[in-house]
């Protein structure tokens, strides 16, 4: 007995019963039947009313006969980010020998660590033995691992009465990356930033390129004054590059629990930062307390993706300075002293107050 207690337990967590409304009229349709062939003996009524009672057994048999042995797997690309919908592979497969499968739908359970499908997928048939597969629209709603998936099974096969659901949970790591899709302010940041690094790594070079009118916030060090005078303006001497655009970007993780939407904010923004970026050509040299590499030469852009889904906030002793003076420096820090104290007084620093949180976001 406490086998077969243990056996409908574990159905009891993994079927989930929900009566429609048709299933509920036949239901009390039946009831008033019964009632009325207890009352007058009528054994016509009787077996009416036996016959309706079979039929909802026999509904509720076959439903649950078409949810078993179902297998479910899932696959998504290999790189993926929040808030971008992905194309992913959806297999259903039966493994009963001879019995097939009727009126299968498929959705994601609706969970906060859980992906959300566009839509759901319905199999009118799965044959015995087959697996069936349909490509489907999924986005995940956070950033990091997701090591388990969960999805559910329905079928309301073969009368509608009952509609059964079974859940199913993948076991699967896999990494979400932050999302690098524009949020408000984004766009004007990242064309900020591009002209400064532009500006920035003009004239480094020895080479001698051309003679030009001056911009302002450039450097007066390369003002060629006997052209100025020649011109009666101010002209600047500009020399060929001798290194590809370098820039060094510094995520600082050490950031107190108030600020935590902050925190994921700069995530977002820096994701996003590094991605443009490096599409645009810039090298990227990321670093985040003991945490060091630099795109393309030590690896992809997606290692440094890889390691912003999976950060989070701690504690760290003082930065260290920055290791390249000519590259263009970029910092994400709540505690702007800290850096200039470290030898970063040239960088792009954004706080809370530069980088602010959306209106929508704040608390």
């Amino acid at each position: 007995m406490a086998f077969f207690s243990q056996i409908r337990a574990f159905l009891a967590r993994r079927i989930r019963y929900k009566i429609t409304r048709t299933g509920a009229a036949f239901t009390l349709v039946a009831l008033v039947v019964g009632t009325a062939a207890a009352l007058t003996a009528n054994n016509l009524l009787f077996l009416i009313a036996a016959a309706m009672l079979a039929t909802l057994l026999v509904a509720g048999f076959s439903s649950r006969l078409c949810l078993a042995a179902l297998e479910l797997d899932f696959l998504v690309p290999e790189h993926v980010s929040v808030g971008r919908a992905v194309p992913g592979k959806l297999f259903v497969r039966n493994q009963k020998w001879f019995i097939p499968s009727y009126s299968i739908a498929v959705e994601g359970v609706r969970d906060a660590a859980s992906p959300s499908l566009r839509s759901g997928v319905y199999f009118p048939l799965i044959r015995p033995r087959t697996t069936l597969e349909e490509t489907v629209e999924v986005r995940f709603p956070r950033r990091g691992i997701y090591r388990e998936n969960s999805f559910a099974f329905s079928t309301g096969f073969p009368f509608g009465f009952l509609e059964k659901n079974a859940h199913v949970t993948l076991r699967r790591d896999m990494v979400v990356y932050p999302s690098i899709e524009p949020q408000p302010g984004f766009e004007d940041l990242l064309a900020g930033i591009a002209g400064e690094i532009e500006t920035h790594y003009r004239g480094l070079g020895r080479d001698f390129y051309r003679i030009r009118p001056y911009e302002i916030s450039e450097s007066a060090r390369h003002v060629d004054w006997k052209a100025s005078a020649h011109v009666g303006s101010l002209q600047v001497r500009e020399f060929a590059r001798e290194q590809e655009q370098t820039v060094e970007v510094y995520l600082d993780r050490d950031i107190p629990p108030e600020l935590d939407g902050w925190f994921e904010h700069v995530i977002d923004g820096c994701a996003f930062l590094v991605w443009r970026l490096s599409g645009q050509g810039a090298s990227i040299h990321f670093r985040s307390g003991g945490f060091s590499i630099r795109q393309p030469e030590e690896g992809d852009i997606y290692s440094i993706l890889k390691y912003l889904a999976l950060a989070y906030q701690q504690s760290a002793p003082p930065p260290d300075p920055p290791l390249d003076e000519t590259s263009y420096k970029l910092v994400f820090t709540p505690s702007p002293r800290r850096f200039h104290e470290a030898g970063w007084m040239e960088a792009r620093i954004l706080d809370p107050d530069l980088f602010p949180l959306p209106s929508d976001s704040s608390e």
